[in-house]
């Protein structure tokens, strides 16, 4: 008879792969979730920190205002001050200060879409503006109504310690004159939730 050589595993041999397998799912699945959350974090906490240095270096230089406001509909061409943070925000010029886009030389420099999913904000006063004055200095208060000084961002994580000993969440700060900040040290942001009667997420 005519021995055939067959190819192929043998049971312990896919076991053994199997194993492998489940390990690396184990420890690398967790991973990478938090490591895209972290990205989705970081996305959101640096567009709007850049959109305000934006802002404050532009009305420096153009000798004009420059508004910043959450917007219904930011990436539209009709795109106005009508909206929550959480659905956008854009930075424009406005020329007449009134916080509100009109007329064509009340140009968007900035437009930036929804927040991730999953991310949650919570702004001081419910403010959804900041406008910097022609000298580059903010304007607190524009027909009575706050301008926004802190945003706290939060996931499914909560204000927890996360990878470096830092916090999962972000303190967005903006201050009266308009220096904006990200911060992402637990107790502050712990700090600003007990403030604002919030929690996080």
């Amino acid at each position: 008879m005519n021995n055939a050589n067959q190819n192929g595993f043998t049971l312990y041999e896919l076991l053994i792969t199997l194993l492998i397998v489940g390990v690396v799912l184990t420890i690398g699945v967790p991973n990478m979730l938090q490591f895209n959350q972290n990205g989705r974090m970081t996305s959101a906490a640096n567009n709007l920190h850049s959109s305000f240095h934006l802002a404050r270096s532009e009305s420096g230089r153009a000798k004009t205002n420059i508004t910043i406001c959450a917007s219904a509909n930011p990436l539209s061409a009709a795109a106005n001050c009508d909206g929550t943070w959480d659905q956008g925000f854009i930075v424009f010029v406005d020329n007449d200060g009134n916080i509100n886009r009109s007329g064509k030389t009340e140009t968007v420099l900035n437009a930036h879409g929804p927040v991730a999913k999953g991310i949650t904000l919570t702004v001081a006063d419910n403010a959804t503006y900041f406008s910097y004055s022609a000298n580059g200095l903010g304007r607190p208060n524009v027909g009575g109504k706050p301008a926004v000084t802190r945003i706290v961002m939060c996931d499914e994580r909560g204000n927890a310690t996360a990878a470096g000993g830092s916090s999962a969440g972000r303190l967005f700060v903006a201050t009266p004159l308009g220096r904006a900040t990200v911060f992402r040290d637990t107790a502050l942001i712990e700090t600003a939730l007990e403030e604002l009667g919030a929690t996080c997420p």
